[in-house]
């Protein structure tokens, strides 16, 4: 049933926007950002080795010279993106690098007109326009004082551009894979690039805590696996555009932690920042007309 497939989507939204509450828990612990990143890719690495080892172990064959296809996926972005997404919630707040993370949609569109050939369409500039403005006014721009800095801001656009080069690498890697062998080796090379780099000495020894290693399980399992795992189930009954709709709600359920756990303000800016945003992902995912795939079928 389709409302079965919503739902599974919709909870999968919900798990991702969950992601911030168990890193803030793992910064308290002691953890960096680029420790957290790293846990979390290890924990879900080796849940996701065991899944499809399970399912058809046939789903672990590659071809190593497509290796790159990985490092883009793993290293340039899941990496990439995480860290600078942490990196924008210790500097500004949970909402405001949640809506900056998703910008991501925008260079997707900009990254796939360069890489790809796709047209640049009135919707496409509209949703430009939009998340432009959308940034503007979440990082303060219109106000007497900014709501976060320079640095934070960076970082937070830094995110979405890291989150983008995953649509752009996956879908030349699902030319080749299915989307169980792509993810896992996202994770198999994300844990390469990220492990040495993350002080393990150090990351080993703050695991010593079970809450730790609880909280580490956690934002692998609750905000990795399950909701890839919800969402591809969704995809079998609902076409991507309108999945990737409901996944809209990952942000909203983001800042709602930020606000009703955290404490975080929410100001009349955030709130007309976060619709701008939001409705920059709804432009660039609305059903074609019958003129544009007209249009589209004569060019």
């Amino acid at each position: 049933m389709k409302q079965n497939a919503y739902l599974s989507i919709i909870s999968g939204a919900c798990l991702w926007g969950l992601i911030a509450l168990f890193f803030k828990y793992l910064s308290a612990c002691g953890f960096s950002p680029l420790q957290v990143v790293t846990l979390r890719v290890l924990f879900a690495a080796l849940l996701m080795t065991a899944i499809i080892a399970k399912i058809d172990p046939a789903l672990f064959k590659i071809r190593w010279r497509d290796s790159w296809l990985f490092i883009g996926t793993g290293l340039l972005s899941l990496v990439f993106f995480n860290y600078c997404y942490f990196r924008a919630i210790e500097g500004s707040s949970i909402s405001i690098a949640v809506l900056l993370l998703y910008t991501a949609p925008v260079f997707v569109m900009l990254l796939s007109i360069l890489l790809f050939g796709e047209k640049f369409t009135q919707p496409k500039f509209f949703a430009l326009l939009a998340t432009f403005c959308g940034c503007a006014f979440i990082t303060g721009i219109f106000e007497s004082e900014l709501t976060l800095t320079t640095e934070a801001f960076g970082f937070g656009v830094a995110s979405g551009i890291g989150y983008a080069l995953y649509s752009i690498f996956g879908k030349l890697a699902l030319r080749r894979y299915s989307t169980l062998t792509i993810t896992a080796y996202t994770f198999y090379f994300a844990v390469l690039g990220a492990l040495p780099l993350a002080e393990p000495k150090q990351m080993l020894a703050l695991l010593a805590n079970w809450q730790a290693i609880g909280a580490a399980l956690a934002i692998a399992v609750i905000c990795t696996i399950a909701p890839y795992l919800l969402y591809t189930r969704g995809l079998q009954e609902v076409d991507a555009g309108q999945a990737s709709i409901l996944a809209t709600l990952e942000p909203l359920v983001a800042a709602a932690v930020g606000i009703f756990i955290f404490g975080e303000e929410l100001t009349t800016a955030k709130i007309l920042g976060m619709a701008l945003i939001l409705s920059s992902i709804f432009i660039l995912n609305r059903p074609q007309s019958g003129t544009d795939k007209k249009k589209q079928l004569q060019t």
